[in-house]
C-alpha cells in the first residue's frame, strides 16, 4: 500500500511510472482513431483496499481511449486544443508546490510569474498602462467576470450577434439579467455583427427606457471563425458610452501573428477581452484569461474585506487576484502558461499559429476544386465551413460517413437554417498531412 506521504524512493518510482504512461500516450497519438464511441466497462468502485498504480493506470488508459481524441492531430472539430506537454509538466509542478496564489503575500514569487503572463498578454493586445487581468478556468468564467464588472444597473441590456458564443448569454443569466436583456443584433453577409443595426437597436432601446451597458464583439466565432468589425464596434461603444467586450476565446491568440493582428484592428480599444490559452496557445484544458483596460473596474466589482484577511499584507507591484474575480482558493495557473512560453519562446507559438492559418487556407483552396461542394467563403481564421450543394440530407449523410470512418473528427453547425460541416485547425500536433488527409477523405466520399 502506498502511504499518503511516499518515501523519496517511492515518489521517484511513481513519477517514473507516470511519465512513462504520458510518453507512451503521446507516442501513440498519431495512430489512434479520431474517436471511439465504445462503452466503458470497468470496476471503478472506491473501497478501503489500496490498488497498485500499474493497475490503476491501466484503467485510466482504457477510460481515455474512449470518446473523442482531443489531444490527437486529426481532431478538427469544435475548437481544438492540443494539450502541450510542457504545460502539463508545469501543472504537475504547480500541484506539487500547492501554493495559495490569489493573494500576493502568500506566494509573491508565483504571483509575480502569473502577473508577468497577464502583462505580456496586455502588451500583445495593445492595452494601455493600468490594464491587467486574471487567469480563469476558461472563457466562460472570464466572460461572467467581465459582465459583472461592466454592469451598471440591475436591469441593463447587452448586445450580441446570433453567432456570439452562448457563454455571454449564460453570463448574463448568472448575473441575474433576464433573457430579454440579451439583445441579438443581425449579422452581415460575412456573418459579422452589423454595427449599423446595433446602433439602431441601442437607440430604440434607449427610447423604450432600457439601459444599454455592453456590446460584445467576437474575434473569431465558433461557428465559422468570422471576425466582427472590431474598430467599428469600438467606435459605437465609445459614442454610446458602452462597455466594449471582445470574445477572443477561439481566435484571440492569432493576435501573435501579423495576419491576426491586422484582422483584429480595434481590439486594442476593448474594455475587456476574454481568451482561452487552452485553445490558441495549445495548452491543456483549464486555462482562460480575462484582460481589462482598467483593473480598477475589477477591483470595484470584486474587492471585499473580511476579518480573516487582517493578517495579510500587501506586496508592492503585485495584485491580489482574489480581488479581481470570483475565486479565492484556486490552483496557481500562471506557471502553466509561463513555463511553455519561456521554454519554447514566443516565436514558436507565432510560427505554429501562422501554420494553422496557412493550413485552413490550403484546405479551403483544395475543397474549392470539388464542384459538388459549397463553401461559405475564405476562412477569416482557421475554420473552413462547407456543405454539399445537393442540400441538407446529403450533407448530413456525408458528415455521418466521415464520423463512421473514425479517422478525422469534424463537427457541424447550422448557418441561416442550413446544415454545414466545419473543419477547424488549431492543435500544435496538426500539420499539412493531417489537414490534406481530411480533404482527401472528403473527396473520396462525395
Amino acid at each position: 500500500m502506498l502511504p499518503l506521504e511516499p518515501s523519496d524512493a517511492e515518489l521517484r518510482e511513481l513519477g517514473t511510472t507516470a511519465l512513462e504512461f504520458v510518453a507512451s500516450f503521446v507516442a501513440g497519438l498519431p495512430g489512434k482513431p479520431a474517436h471511439d464511441p465504445g462503452a466503458f466497462a470497468a470496476d471503478l468502485s472506491i473501497t478501503d483496499n489500496a490498488r497498485p498504480v500499474g493497475e490503476l493506470l491501466d484503467t485510466v488508459r482504457a477510460a481515455a481511449a474512449l470518446g473523442v481524441e482531443t489531444a490527437g492531430p486529426r481532431y478538427l472539430g469544435y475548437i481544438p486544443a492540443g494539450g502541450l506537454i510542457t504545460s502539463a509538466i508545469a501543472g504537475l509542478l504547480t500541484s506539487a508546490l500547492n501554493r495559495f496564489g490569489t493573494v500576493a503575500d502568500m506566494a509573491p514569487g508565483l504571483v509575480a510569474i502569473e502577473e508577468s503572463v497577464l502583462r505580456w498578454l496586455c502588451r500583445e493586445f495593445g492595452l494601455p498602462p493600468g490594464s491587467g487581468g486574471v487567469l480563469t478556468t476558461g472563457a466562460s468564467l472570464a466572460t461572467l467576470t467581465a459582465v459583472v464588472a461592466a454592469r451598471r444597473t440591475p436591469d441593463g441590456t447587452l448586445y450580441v450577434s446570433e453567432h456570439t458564443h452562448v457563454c455571454v448569454a449564460k453570463a448574463a443569466a448568472i448575473a441575474g439579467l433576464p433573457p430579454e436583456s440579451v439583445r441579438i443584433v443581425p449579422v452581415d453577409d460575412d456573418l459579422r455583427m452589423d454595427p449599423l443595426a446595433a446602433a439602431r437597436m441601442i437607440d430604440q432601446d434607449r427610447r423604450r427606457g432600457l439601459v444599454p451597458f455592453l456590446i460584445a464583439g467576437t474575434a473569431g466565432t465558433t461557428d465559422t471563425g468570422a471576425v466582427d468589425s472590431l474598430a467599428e464596434l469600438a467606435g459605437l461603444a465609445r459614442r454610446e458610452d458602452l462597455w466594449f467586450h471582445v470574445d477572443g476565446a477561439y481566435g484571440g491568440a492569432f493576435q501573435l501573428t501579423g495576419r491576426g493582428r491586422a484582422r483584429f484592428a480595434g481590439i486594442e480599444q476593448a474594455d475587456s477581452i476574454t481568451l482561452d490559452p487552452h485553445k490558441g496557445l495549445f495548452l491543456p484544458y483549464g486555462i482562460g484569461a480575462l484582460l481589462v483596460r482598467d483593473t480598477a473596474t475589477l477591483d470595484r466589482a470584486y474587492h471585499r474585506q473580511a476579518a480573516y484577511y487582517q493578517d495579510l499584507g500587501q506586496r508592492e507591484g503585485l495584485p491580489d487576484y482574489a480581488h479581481r474575480g470570483l475565486e479565492l482558493t484556486r490552483d496557481h495557473r500562471g506557471l502553466r502558461v509561463w513555463l511553455p512560453l519561456r521554454l519554447h519562446g514566443v516565436h514558436a507559438f507565432r510560427e505554429a499559429l501562422d501554420e494553422k492559418l496557412d493550413l485552413a487556407a490550403q484546405a479551403y483552396e483544395q475543397l474549392l476544386r470539388f464542384p459538388g461542394l459549397e463553401l461559405l467563403g475564405p476562412p477569416q481564421l482557421s475554420t473552413v465551413v462547407f456543405r454539399l450543394r445537393a442540400g441538407d440530407g446529403p450533407t448530413e449523410r456525408l458528415f455521418d460517413e466521415i464520423r463512421a470512418r473514425r479517422r478525422y473528427f469534424l463537427t457541424s453547425t447550422r448557418i441561416r437554417g442550413r446544415f454545414f460541416i466545419r473543419l477547424c485547425v488549431l492543435s500544435h500536433r496538426t500539420h499539412a498531412e493531417h489537414v490534406l488527409g481530411a480533404v482527401e477523405e472528403i473527396r473520396s466520399l462525395i
